[in-house]
């Protein structure tokens, strides 16, 4: 197959992506001499099998499109990156990428169970409020974003470091086919296009500048999520970050940002005040019920070890000597508050507490 002939005006635009040496910045500078994109076309030879496998991907499924540069609907967010996607390759809701209200929300990869349940009810409750919650389809903090807003019944857009056709991380394919159906995957990178290393900064970009606002919840100083909070900041973006235990290295990189400057968030209400964002008055209307049922307090040796738990993680040898429990005994009494939801169990003995 050639692509010389009758072909669509995305497929100039996937040439012009897949041109050897080009890259979006230096397409972009071309496109502002001469803005159509056959003008620059020099694309190498597997140009053909690109527009044919993207061809049959579109027709597989009447919610796969691409979104090209000079598309109406392509996000004006993005159009103004001195580096814009040529091409949005998505899958899911066309008309989420005009969401008038969305935040990112981003994390580690490895979050504390409390930061993961924090990510989630933060993002079920921004749903809530008709925020659209977008983030990297990550493991850790970015898939807890994601899950939390779509068991609101709201929508969540990922963007994504690989081809929109391949889910990365694999482990996440059942959550990659709740957006594509009640929300939207987005990629700038071609159909097949795999989780290199390199791709991730570029992810990051596009979710800081899509977005209004980027959230940290949890984050070492070397996290990568960081990077989508500085872009955002330099793109004059709200950054807002969720402190944490000083004891705890997932906490430091968000402790970082409040340190230059970061909005410090507890809670929805302070996220709608950061963004600007007007929030429901508690006089508008009676007020929703509690997602969590009502809990009683811990009593006997229960309370004992409750009262030294904390969202610090705390080692089992020192929860047996300030409760002064039995090493037996204190396995039962946290077994039963870990079966209750109210603690987790983490790496290396350590115990936290979730509510």
């Amino acid at each position: 197959m050639v692509c010389e002939q009758a072909r669509a005006d995305w497929r100039d635009w996937l040439g012009l992506l897949l041109t050897p040496g080009l890259g979006p910045r230096r397409a972009w500078q071309s496109l502002q001499q001469q803005p159509t994109p056959q003008a620059w076309v020099q694309p190498g030879p597997d140009w053909p099998a690109q527009c044919a496998a993207t061809q049959a991907w579109l027709e597989r499924d009447t919610n796969h499109f691409v979104v090209t540069l000079h598309d109406a609907d392509y996000p004006q967010a993005l159009r103004d990156l001195a580096d814009p996607p040529l091409l949005l390759f998505g899958a899911g809701q066309r008309a989420l990428l005009q969401a008038p209200r969305a935040l990112a929300m981003v994390g580690s990869r490895n979050p504390t169970p409390l930061g993961q349940r924090t990510a989630h009810d933060l993002a079920r409750e921004l749903a809530e409020q008709g925020v659209v919650v977008a983030s990297g389809l990550a493991r850790g903090i970015d898939g807890a974003a994601h899950r939390g807003a779509l068991d609101a019944g709201g929508p969540s857009v990922a963007f994504v470091g690989t081809g929109v056709d391949r889910v990365y991380p694999r482990a996440h394919a059942e959550l990659a086919q709740r957006l594509m159906t009640h929300g939207l995957l987005l990629s700038e990178l071609p159909l097949g296009s795999a989780a290199l290393r390199h791709h991730f900064p570029r992810r990051n970009r596009l979710l800081a500048a899509w977005t209004q606002g980027t959230l940290v919840v949890e984050a070492a100083l070397g996290s990568g999520s960081l990077i989508t909070a500085h872009v955002a900041l330099d793109l004059g973006r709200e950054v807002m970050a969720m402190p944490g235990s000083i004891h705890a290295p997932q906490a430091k990189g968000c402790h970082a940002l409040i340190k230059q400057g970061a909005a410090l968030i507890e809670g929805t209400q302070d996220i709608g005040h950061a963004m600007g964002w007007l929030t429901p008055s508690p006089s508008a209307g009676p007020a929703k019920p509690s997602h969590a049922p009502a809990v009683t307090s811990p009593q006997g040796d229960a309370a004992k070890v409750w009262a030294h738990l904390s969202d610090a993680p705390q080692h089992i040898d020192t929860l047996s000597q300030l409760s002064d429990l039995a090493p037996a005994t204190l396995q039962a009494v946290l077994l039963d508050l870990e079966l209750d939801g109210r603690v987790a169990s983490l790496p290396g003995g350590q115990w936290q507490r979730l509510a």
